[in-house]
């Protein structure tokens, strides 16, 4: 987020607004993530994006530090790999599970302890830059379910565990 920009400039209380949207450069994604778990606390966390900067890591590695993530699964695209392959050893540090797929969404998916779900389908790879974003946010169950039940079957029958390749070549070096 930009210096001395508030989020609910673009964005209400998830209580308040069951769907709602942006279009700003003003907000990034790791914006909306920490915004979200300090609605909902302690939660999973779902993410596909077609690619990563080592800038988005560092975030998440402050936003997983805050405890509010009890676990986070990452889904990165095949085609983005020679720059996954540079983030290897940060990236395997801060997210247990990350993913390699045919993916170009980018969509976030939070589920509290609690049980309270969200959904953000958002335009911004993990990546930061000061281009116009846009992205749609629903805490609707329907929607999540929906939603999260393909990204489970993209990680399970179709994406190639990239912390599993980590370690396996830590293993053979």
């Amino acid at each position: 987020m930009k210096r001395g920009v508030d989020i609910e400039q673009w964005l209400k209380p998830l209580a308040e607004a069951e769907n709602q949207a942006y279009l700003t450069n003003a907000l990034q994604v790791a914006d909306v993530l920490e915004w979200i778990l300090e609605q909902v606390g302690k939660a999973t966390v779902w993410q596909t994006s077609f690619s990563i900067s080592e800038e988005f890591v560092r975030r998440l590695f402050f936003i997983e530090k805050s405890g509010l993530v009890q676990e986070y699964n990452l889904v990165l695209d095949h085609k983005a790999t020679n720059k996954t392959i540079q983030l290897w050893p940060f990236l395997t540090q801060v997210v247990e599970k990350t993913f390699l797929a045919d993916n170009h969404s980018k969509v976030l998916q939070v589920e509290s302890v609690k049980g309270e779900v969200v959904t953000v389908i958002t335009s911004q790879n993990l990546t930061r830059g000061n281009r116009t974003e846009s992205a749609f946010v629903s805490t609707s169950l329907t929607i999540f379910r929906t939603i999260n039940a393909q990204i489970k079957d993209l990680i399970t029958n179709h994406s190639v565990p990239l912390h599993d390749l980590y370690r396996g070549r830590i293993e053979t070096d």
